[in-house]
């Protein structure tokens, strides 16, 4: 009775026997497949498992911080949610320690400039060129983020294209050795060389494809996610510098 456990060991068992009967060339092909495949699948879990916390305790963060607005310059950062794992990048955390620093160093240098003309009791506000400079730090600083955290995606798109290629190259090679058998004759030898040139030709060919596949999912995956990931970063520096003009800009 066919047993759906059996079938995983029975093609990794395929896979075995192939590279057995390769040569060394298709042994070195399907060796470095199996170097891509680790690579892909590390990649691909850790930065899906990276975005998911950032995106979670982002969302925690915004939440806390809307309750909290009204005295944005004096708010605790370490107050607020935070992540729990140690590394773990903090996107809204640092947009807003963007606009507290920046929005401090503008409203001192605007007071700095009215004791200059003897109006030390005047109110001190920002002006719409303030809120234009807090609006252009805070875009790159988002820009800086989203380059942190599509650090090393670029691996995955590499693997989709590079795994088919060797498995190509495996596939031609095992083809190659096959007709070089023939081309030997009918004997023990020879038949051992078309069944080890069939063999890295078929496992390199399925390895290629069983890894660009995910690696090509997951990266398209990736890529919408941080898409997303940055309009929510620009909808929340759009929050933060809304706060900053109701409480600090001078009305006109």
């Amino acid at each position: 009775m066919f047993s759906p456990a059996a079938f995983p060991l029975a093609s990794l068992g395929a896979f075995i026997t192939a590279y057995s009967q390769s040569d060394w060339f298709g042994k070195l092909v399907i060796l470095g497949l199996v170097a891509l495949s680790m690579i892909s699948w590390i990649v691909l879990l850790h930065k899906v498992w990276m975005i998911r916390k950032v995106r979670y305790i982002s969302q925690a963060f915004h939440k806390a911080f809307e309750q909290n607005q009204e005295a944005m310059l004096s708010l605790e950062v370490g107050n607020l949610p935070k992540p729990r794992q140690a590394g773990l990048r903090h996107p809204f955390a640092n947009l807003l320690q963007t606009t507290q620093k920046k929005t401090r160093e503008i409203l001192g240098k605007n007071k700095y400039f009215l004791t200059q003309d003897g109006k030390v009791k005047a109110p001190v506000y920002l002006t719409p060129s303030d809120i234009e400079l807090l609006e252009s730090h805070l875009a790159a600083t988002i820009s800086s983020e989203s380059k942190e955290l599509e650090k090393n995606v670029f691996i995955l798109s590499t693997i989709v294209t590079l795994a088919p290629f060797m498995g190509l190259l495996g596939t031609v090679w095992g083809i190659l050795i096959s007709f070089s058998g023939l081309h030997a004759g009918g004997s023990a030898g020879s038949n051992s060389a078309i069944l080890g040139g069939l063999s890295t030709a078929l496992a390199t060919t399925v390895l290629g494809l069983i890894i660009a596949i995910p690696a090509l999912i997951a990266y398209n995956y990736l890529r919408s996610t941080l898409k997303d990931y940055t309009s929510e970063m620009d909808d929340f520096s759009t929050s933060l510098l809304s706060t900053v003009e109701i409480q600090y800009r001078k009305v006109e």
